[in-house]
């Protein structure tokens, strides 16, 4: 009986040693392993695809003015109405305000400006003494090949040296000019740009092509303001080229103006003109229903429910185009 009690024990004494020990519910989970590892259910596959959701928010700056082109103030959301494509969008936000802007001078120093240079350093000199504070300019040249930078975006209200250092040469990249200041605009953080076209004539030496600039003007949400320095703008002659119908198009399309007063007090006031406008404008947004990324064009048409008023805005811009990948 001894050996029996004895050995009894010493089996008992065996099995709770080698036995696992009991499990419990803060064992069920290794804290060395990650939190994927210890539930398959949630495990995320290295090569899934993460999707990124991008808003389709547009921003259109409407200019309102009365029949005697006097600036409307005090129109509210319920005022407006904006269609895409014919169909009405539901407006996000409507703000009137004199916001800063940010604008690039394009000046044509090619061959054929000659004696109407005086013209181009009157016309940035009349709008760069206008500016106010916040605002900021750019400006530039172009002939021949080249398109030169005078004066990178800045506050400053004195016209660069350099522009009367001009001399009229060469052929006129003029589509080439508008790319490369709308390329600037589209880094600026102001949301009224305005490109300002000082120019004599059609383009006739740019790499880029007029649905380019125009597609460029369109992204960076520029308006074209042009004045029209052409022969027979200035000196009633016949008319020379296409380049004054162009720039009147490129101001249209954008809801810019085609100015074509090139000189004295009447360029004067029209440059005036220019910058209060772009400080009196009304900024709305929307987002479109459109979410197709096809790279297309969208007719935009804005519409104030007070007769007699006069809205000048962008005529469309351009979808995000969907990125194919490689």
């Amino acid at each position: 009986m001894r050996f029996c009690l004895a050995t009894l024990l010493l089996f008992a004494f065996l099995s709770a040693a080698f036995l696992p020990p009991p499990v419990s519910s803060a064992r069920l989970q290794d804290p060395q392993k990650p939190k994927e590892q210890q539930d398959p259910q949630k495990k995320t596959e290295p090569n899934e695809d993460v999707i990124s959701v991008e808003t389709n928010l547009i921003v259109v700056n409407v200019t309102v003015t009365d029949a005697i082109e006097s600036y409307v103030t005090g129109l509210k959301a319920e005022d407006f109405k904006i269609f895409e494509d014919a169909k009405e969008q539901k407006i996000l936000s409507v703000s009137f305000d004199e916001a800063p802007f940010a604008a690039a001078i394009l000046l044509d120093a090619s061959g054929s400006m000659g004696n109407k240079l005086s013209l181009a350093r009157a016309a940035c000199g009349n709008f760069m003494s206008g500016i106010r504070d916040g605002d900021v300019v750019a400006v530039y040249s172009f002939s021949g090949f080249k398109v030169k930078t005078l004066q990178d975006f800045s506050e400053t209200r004195d016209v660069p040296d350099a522009v009367w250092d001009m001399k009229a040469n060469d052929d006129t990249p003029l589509y080439d000019a508008i790319v490369k200041a709308a390329d600037g605009l589209s880094q600026r953080p102001e949301r009224r740009r305005a490109i300002l076209v000082v120019s004599d004539g059609a383009d006739t030496k740019s790499k880029a092509s007029l649905d380019e600039a125009t597609r460029k003007s369109a992204d960076a949400n520029a308006l074209i303001y042009a004045v029209d320095l052409s022969d027979r703008a200035v000196y009633k002659s016949e008319r020379r080229d296409n380049g004054a119908e162009i720039m009147k198009m490129l101001a249209a399309k954008t809801g810019g103006r085609f100015i074509t007063t090139p000189g004295g007090a009447q360029l004067r006031d029209a440059f005036a003109g220019t910058v209060e406008e772009l400080r009196r404008q009304y900024t709305l947004t929307y987002e479109s229903t459109n979410e197709k990324l096809d790279g297309k064009w969208r007719a935009i048409e804005v519409r104030v429910a007070r007769p007699g008023l006069n809205i000048r805005t962008r005529q469309g811009y351009y979808a995000r185009k969907k990125e194919s990948r490689k």
